[in-house]
């Protein structure tokens, strides 16, 4: 287990710690299935289906695979939906989230990164490479510029319910790219658009 992985889900702890266990959650774009199986053995989430476009060599919990298009469930299939650090892989991140959206009834949570500036896109693009080449897992560079992403949620019937920004997924010399690091939840309140 990474430092990393360990400091996002002692973040993910008072988030969803605080909610109810629910009965089926979405880990999307699960990897090796490490997230699927800590939330589930924490009791977040009964059940956790985990969903890729590929299969790992050396899988923790097997995937459901599908195209990169359209997920193969039915709309609000689960009661919680989350997505971390995949969003920004996907061809087209805010098409994929509305249709991660489509697919969840209650809440859903996402760590991912966001930039300002020049500066710090060259930054993600540089640690995004670092940190996904070894796995075979193309950086597409779509990160979040500044909030984009909040509208596509609200717009989709999302409201935010808890916010963490800067989120402290580093620590030790790397603390300084915690600038770059978020977390959310947000609630279905409404219908939304799709």
């Amino acid at each position: 287990m990474s430092s990393y992985r360990q400091n996002i889900l002692e973040l993910m702890e008072p988030v969803l710690g605080g909610l109810p266990p629910v009965d089926r959650a979405l880990d999307f774009g699960s990897g090796e299935g490490w997230f699927a199986r800590a939330v589930q053995e924490r009791g977040w989430a009964r059940e956790v289906v985990a969903v890729d476009v590929q299969r790992r060599d050396k899988q923790i919990v097997e995937p459901v695979l599908y195209d990169g298009q359209r997920l193969p469930f039915e709309d609000r299939a689960f009661t919680l939906s989350y997505s971390i650090d995949v969003l920004h892989h996907s061809p087209d991140p805010e098409r994929t989230l509305v249709d991660v959206l489509r697919c969840t009834r209650e809440y859903f949570l996402l760590k991912d990164h966001t930039f300002r500036s020049r500066l710090g896109y060259a930054t993600l693009c540089v640690l995004d490479e670092l940190g996904n080449r070894r796995f075979g897992i193309p950086s597409r560079y779509r990160y979040q510029r500044e909030w984009s992403w909040m509208p596509i949620l609200a717009r989709e019937g999302f409201a935010l319910q808890t916010f963490i920004h800067p989120a402290v997924c580093e620590r030790g010399p790397l603390r300084v790219f915690n600038r770059f690091q978020f977390m959310g939840l947000w609630k279905r309140i409404s219908p939304g658009t799709s």
